[in-house]
């Protein structure tokens, strides 16, 4: 089977705080790496009371260090919140730390209210629209001989693999121009997953970084010894979406017994196309639903994530998860 991933948010689970997220984060990516995943990514969120990974380079740092194989990476930045060389320097400083381990993700959203974006940003003038711009920018500050004046240190010179991310085609067309790897978040947003795929391979320019489409999706995982008990602690996801998508972001619930059927119809439709990325099951029902997705996408890798209350349960998700991959 092909290769896959982890993407992690840290979760703060209701009645814990940040501090334990972060060593849970640690605890995945060192099983992780011991269940053969090729990487280990985080994401930046802002203003989240569920989400710790923030200050994603620092959380990046942390992991790398106390694992040796797997790769870390960011899924991903989100450029237009931060000046690209701050960027460049960050992930120069982490690749020089870790040679060979580090990726970059880069992502044009803010990951956060428009409110703690401009808390963010400082410059009102900086926007989504130059994002493009900022890529190319922060591509020269990694390279060998950088055309600006300014240099990053460290950073010039370094190898650091910029990749994509969206959820539009809008980060298609962009991977495709510069023949970078495109991650599509399909685990939250799959609504354009099929199209933007076709877009981005059907234009793809090979690159010094890349000779030929490189395609990795998300794709949520819950994976549990039963069925039953799988669809059970999956219900921490769900009511997390709900909560976000209504206005009212919450740490991550425990699982409750009947939520899906407790939803009202609007609040249901939601979910279902968020779960139409999924699978959620036993290792048998999880072993089909990979395999039909991966058929149907024809993807180069699969970035997991499993937002399991339980940090027990999710270990053991991901464990069945490397189960599945081996045994294809």
């Amino acid at each position: 089977m092909i290769p896959f991933s982890i993407l992690d948010l840290s979760p703060i689970a209701e009645g814990s705080d940040a501090r334990t997220s972060f060593h849970h984060s640690l605890d995945l990516a060192q099983h992780g790496e011991r269940w053969g995943f090729n990487r280990f990514w985080l994401a930046e969120h802002h203003g989240m009371p569920g989400i710790a990974s923030a200050a994603t380079s620092v959380l990046m740092g942390y992991v790398a260090a106390g694992t040796s194989t797997i790769r870390v990476g960011a899924g991903g930045i989100m450029l237009p919140n931060h000046s690209p060389l701050v960027i460049a320097e960050q992930f120069g400083t982490l690749e020089s730390l870790f040679p060979g381990r580090i990726d970059l993700g880069l992502g044009r959203a803010p990951g956060s209210d428009h409110i703690t974006a401009r808390a963010l940003r400082r410059n009102l003038s900086s926007d989504a629209d130059e994002f493009p711009q900022d890529v190319l920018e922060l591509q020269d500050y990694f390279a060998d001989s950088p055309r600006r004046q300014v240099r990053a240190v460290p950073g010039a010179g370094l190898n650091v693999p910029l990749w994509i991310l969206g959820s539009s085609l809008f980060g298609a067309q962009l991977a495709a121009h510069l023949g970078l790897p495109y991650a599509f978040a399909s685990h939250f947003a799959p609504q354009m997953m099929m199209q933007a795929i076709e877009l981005y391979r059907a234009n793809f320019k090979p690159s010094a970084q890349l000779d030929k489409p490189y395609v990795m999706l998300g794709f949520n995982v819950f994976a549990a010894d039963t069925d039953e008990e799988a669809h059970f602690r999956a219900t921490s996801m769900q009511q997390a979406f709900v909560n976000l998508r209504s206005g009212r972001p919450t740490r991550l619930q425990p699982p409750v017994r009947g939520y899906l059927e407790a939803l009202g119809p609007s609040e249901r439709m939601m979910l279902d196309g968020v779960l139409s990325c999924s699978a959620i099951g036993s290792p048998e029902t999880v072993a089909q639903q990979l395999k039909a997705f991966i058929a149907h996408t024809r993807a180069d890798e699969l970035m997991i994530t499993s937002q399991i209350f339980d940090h027990a349960a999710r270990l053991r998700s991901y464990e069945i998860t490397a189960q599945v991959r081996d045994a294809a």
